[in-house]
């Protein structure tokens, strides 16, 4: 068979993100635009003859079965009953835990380079039905552009965009989605808004995060990250945090900020895609 070939498995950023009401299931309605980012993990895959899919190289805080690159492609085999297996390697750059959705991009990447490696042939829109499956942020990289999405994040629309370059920080802080989720202060009936209102001039009116409020009261050192990147530009926080970020005006001008950040904070300079480095994996 085959030796490994590398895929590239983008960042993500949640440009604003509101939560406008709680489902009878227990989940929450949210709106939001998801940009992919030119900064990667890379996924080594190396197909194998007989089914089994083993974790050569990974995260060991995690353990193999609950990892979403083996989840997705197991989750893959039993869609489509396909007799072939295949050995992962996960080279980690987005930071765990940031709201730069990694994990959820790791599975994406293994569905979308699988459904070619494998040769099975599925639709984008039968891969992101199989994500959803695995997490709520799985579908967005398998749908692969600059999004609006809705309902649990899955409802997804296309937002044609020019591309942006933002610094991101990330405090060296692990973020609690779960304990974020359901914080009491947690506020879930912002007003829901239109596709059309997201403009540059309503950006910094009308487009936050939600879940700003509650994690920088609980972690002092997002509050930090984001007064500093506000001397800037209008910041936001990703997802639940830990990560922040703000729109520069090029590369040059991001490593400049990057060079000043505060102490005990990663970062990285990165241009938003047109569209997911496997796109064409799939129709």
């Amino acid at each position: 068979m085959q030796d490994f070939q590398p895929f590239l498995s983008p960042a993500k950023i949640n440009l604003f993100l509101h939560i406008t009401g709680r489902r009878a299931d227990g989940y929450h309605n949210l709106q939001s635009v998801f940009a992919l980012l030119d900064y990667y993990d890379t996924i080594q895959l190396k197909v194998r003859p007989d089914e089994q899919v083993l974790r050569v190289k990974g995260n060991s805080d995690v353990a193999e079965a609950d990892d979403l690159c083996v989840r997705a492609a197991r989750a893959l085999q039993a869609v489509t009953n396909c007799k072939l297996g295949v050995e992962i390697a996960i080279e980690k750059r987005i930071p765990m835990g940031g709201g730069l959705g990694g994990g959820s991009s790791n599975g994406a990447t293994v569905l979308l380079a699988l459904n070619q490696l494998w040769q099975l042939n599925l639709s984008r829109q039968a891969l992101m039905q199989i994500g959803l499956k695995l997490g709520a942020d799985v579908p967005v990289f398998i749908f692969g552009r600059t999004a609006w999405a809705e309902g649990m994040g899955e409802q997804l629309t296309a937002l044609p965009m020019p591309s942006q370059t933002f610094v991101v920080l990330t405090p060296q802080i692990h973020v609690s989605t779960a304990q974020i989720f359901a914080h009491p202060q947690l506020t879930r009936d912002t007003k829901p808004l239109r596709i059309a209102d997201f403009s540059d001039a309503a950006f910094n009116l009308h487009f936050k995060n939600d879940f700003e409020q509650v994690v920088t009261a609980e972690y002092p050192t997002v509050a930090t990250a984001l007064k500093f990147l506000n001397q800037f530009g209008q910041a936001r926080m990703s997802g639940t945090g830990a990560s922040v970020f703000v729109a520069v005006n090029d590369v040059e001008a991001g490593e400049a900020i990057l060079a000043q950040a505060p102490a005990g904070n990663s970062g990285f300079v990165a241009t938003s895609l047109q569209r997911h480095p496997l796109y064409d994996f799939c129709v």
